[in-house]
């Protein structure tokens, strides 16, 4: 008898108990499909009797599929997973699945894979003020238990053959469940999935699992092959040109003074509440009361190209927009700066959100918090007025620099929930504002009046920078602001941002957007004007009813840097008809 045969044995934990790797499987593909799934068995089931036994039969059916999908799911992964890692493995995607029910209930959003890298892409910043005691509360009530359950569980050891025998049989058991479910209520389920595509993408944890695999799958096969080159036609056209060869002579002989051009890339702004042409737009409060006294171009509203930063900011700096949408294309395309460089124009990109989402790679760009300016920066956000920063000096060194350059300013404007961090406290003039990350502890009013205070900040930059601009008479400059997708403030109670653009509603889609361009550019009182002062007179007449779209902006871009290549569309150049020959 040996030594180890003479232990006594080792009495089990307190609270704890057997179960095979299998039974956990089963166990919680139904507690998935019962605990975190009632918004889109409420979405399939919507508009039928709830005392119908009809309907809960079908709710029954969705369950059994949710399981069965969950169950076949589980199998797969756990086969890439080794021994008692499975319960790791259960505790992640548990708590995955607690979270994203917590914001698919409480602010209407749709995980798909647009989304998804939204979530992937968000700096720790951003994703801090979505981390409320509701969703702490949620998770805990959700996840707690099932996590205190795993821990205290003790894997009971099977032979190979055997695990394999009965996982491949769940899997049989997961295949055979979905299927069976699905064609009891096909003839109606059927025809709803192809309607509303988005609803399958509210079904958790597989659309957690199955839109994040699609990002990370497109995002190898981009990293496998260069930007593809556009524009390489590009060249600087008469009017640039000149400009450039105008510096080269020097200040003594200049006959073109440099231009600057500042493309403002707005954050989460809608047309709904934007003050210029509040008739027009439909806004109830000026919230542009600085704004209101410049002479502008200003549109009713702009037709964004997404209902998020991920998808409108490539899109915005791509020749073909949402007319004729490609995100691979765009994605895997240089961008409206890299065809502006080629011709000669000095680019750069200054941020002050989570970065140019490919549009700038290869080009000179900062980011306001490495500026390090007192009193503008508090934690890991910084205030808008921080783009403005140097912006003078850099006026000044057009004179010396390449004849014509190309601002892009990234603002953090009304990126939320935090409406109410966006803006400075002298700017909270539209009270009760709501001071609360979790949008749904505070009414409507206060909603909007937080996010309109953070408007009338916005304003202030705005128009801070367009008095920078005219301030300077050496140099010619332009402004043109355009917000990247707008925001839900509660109405059919959605929050935020990123619906899927078919169903997202205007408010999500429909930005502001404005042009400004100094007096040298278009005044009869100019040495060289480019563009017709009759023209631009008539134009800023017209705008407040006309309705653009991002689509516009490459195009409109290259026609005031005066930069010439094939892939230039006159039809889309919001100046087309002002700019002489």
């Amino acid at each position: 008898m040996t030594a180890d045969h003479l232990k006594p044995a080792r009495p089990a934990a307190a609270w704890t108990f057997s179960a095979s790797a299998e039974t956990l499987l089963w166990v919680c593909s139904l507690f998935w499909a019962l605990a975190s799934n009632r918004p889109f068995i409420s979405a399939v089931l919507q508009g039928q009797a709830e005392n119908s036994a009809a309907t809960w039969a079908q709710g029954l059916a969705l369950v059994g599929m949710l399981t069965g999908a969950h169950l076949a799911l589980l199998v797969l992964l756990a086969v890439l997973t080794p021994g008692r890692s499975i319960k790791w493995l259960l505790g992640v995607l548990t708590l995955v699945t607690a979270a994203a029910s917590f914001y698919i209930q409480a602010f209407g959003v749709v995980l798909d894979p647009t989304m998804m890298r939204n979530v992937l892409h968000t700096d720790p910043a951003e994703a801090g003020e979505l981390l409320t005691p509701a969703f702490a509360m949620h998770v805990l009530l959700v996840a707690g238990l099932p996590l205190l359950l795993l821990w205290r569980v003790r894997l009971v050891s099977k032979t190979w053959g055997r695990r394999l025998a009965q996982r491949t049989l769940l899997l049989l058991l997961g295949v055979a469940l979905f299927v069976g479910s699905l064609m009891s209520i096909f003839p109606s389920f059927g025809p709803l999935m192809r309607s509303q595509k988005e609803l399958r993408y509210l079904a958790t944890p597989t659309n957690v699992l199955w839109s994040t695999g699609s990002v990370l799958a497109q995002k190898m096969k981009g990293a496998a092959k260069p930007r593809q080159a556009i524009g390489l036609d590009a060249v600087a056209g008469p009017s640039m040109a000149a400009r450039q060869q105008s510096n080269q002579q020097g200040n003594q002989q200049r006959q073109a003074r440099p231009l600057v051009v500042v493309l403002v890339v707005g954050e989460t702004a809608r047309a709904a509440n934007w003050g210029l042409n509040a008739s027009a737009a439909g806004a109830a409060r000026n919230t542009t009361p600085e704004l209101s006294a410049w002479p502008l171009l200003s549109y009713k509203y702009a037709n964004a190209c997404g209902t998020n930063t991920e998808t409108s900011v490539p899109c915005m700096f791509a020749p073909v927009g949402r007319r004729d949408y490609d995100e691979d294309t765009i994605r895997g395309s240089e961008s409206l700066l890299h065809v502006a460089a080629r011709a000669g124009v000095g680019v750069h990109w200054r941020d002050n959100q989570s970065g140019c989402k490919g549009t700038c790679d290869g080009l000179p760009q900062d980011h306001v918090r490495d500026l390090k300016l007192p009193g503008l920066c508090e934690g890991a956000h910084c205030l808008d007025e921080g783009l403005l920063a140097g912006l003078q000096q850099k006026l000044a060194n057009a004179q010396n620099a390449p004849g014509t350059q190309l601002l892009v300013l990234h603002m953090l404007g009304n990126h939320g929930p935090a409406y109410f961090k966006r803006y400075p406290a002298a700017f909270e003039r539209f009270t009760p504002a709501c001071r609360n990350e979790d949008l749904r502890q505070c009414s409507r009013e206060e909603i909007n009046n937080a996010y309109d205070n953070a408007l009338l900040y916005t304003d202030h930059v705005l128009a801070r920078a367009l008095a920078i601009l005219k301030a300077d008479k050496n140099v010619d400059s332009a402004l043109l602001y355009a917000s990247d997708h707008g925001e839900s403030l509660g109405e059919n109670n959605l929050y935020l941002h990123g619906l899927p653009y078919a169903i997202a509603p205007d408010v999500q889609k429909q930005v502001p957007m404005f042009l400004w361009l100094s007096e040298g550019l278009w005044s009869v009182s100019a040495a060289k004007p480019v563009l017709d002062e009759n023209c631009v007179l008539q134009k800023r007449q017209a705008a407040p009813q006309e309705t653009p779209a991002h689509d516009h902006l490459f195009h409109t871009v290259l026609g005031l840097l005066g930069v010439k290549t094939k892939l230039y569309e006159a039809e889309w150049d919001l100046l087309k008809a002002c700019h002489k020959p």
